[in-house]
């Protein structure tokens, strides 16, 4: 059972990263449940941080990334990908360049998820949340879009 369960995990993961690669926001409504146990560290100054509980607030989030980044800038790299029953940790590197700024930010991050019933019920991501805050805080003197 726990073969078949780690299976349909691993299955479901893939399917959330094809679908937030390619920006479905729709897809990812679909895969996450309708009540999201949602961890990402609060940052205010991070517009596309803030708590999340809904599925389609959480897929929200990437759609809010991508309209505060430069996409042509945007880089993730998996390290790892492990899956043990219903749950599923991977770890990485991102880095980015914020629009408004144009600083970039970088460094490493370990994202736990949980499946349930074919979708997503917990999305815990830890990242580097200084140098993200520090690429949205404008440079005194410098404008902002």
């Amino acid at each position: 059972m726990t073969t078949d369960t780690a299976a349909r995990t691993r299955a479901v993961v893939e399917e959330f990263l094809a679908a937030r690669l390619a920006g479905d926001t729709r897809r990812m409504v679909e895969i996450f449940a309708d009540d999201v146990d949602w961890l990402l560290a609060e940052n205010p100054a991070v517009p596309w941080i803030r708590p999340r509980s809904t599925g389609a607030e959480c897929a929200a989030q990437s759609a809010e990334l991508a309209e505060h980044t430069v996409a042509e800038d945007a880089r993730a790299s998996v390290d790892a990908f492990l899956v043990d029953g219903a749950d599923a940790v991977l770890t990485g590197h991102l880095s980015g360049r914020v629009r408004a700024t144009g600083k970039t930010f970088d460094g490493p991050f370990a994202l736990r998820l949980t499946v349930e019933n074919g979708r997503i019920t917990r999305h815990h991501l830890y990242e580097n949340s200084l140098s993200i805050a520090a690429a949205c805080t404008p440079t005194a003197g410098t404008p902002t879009a």
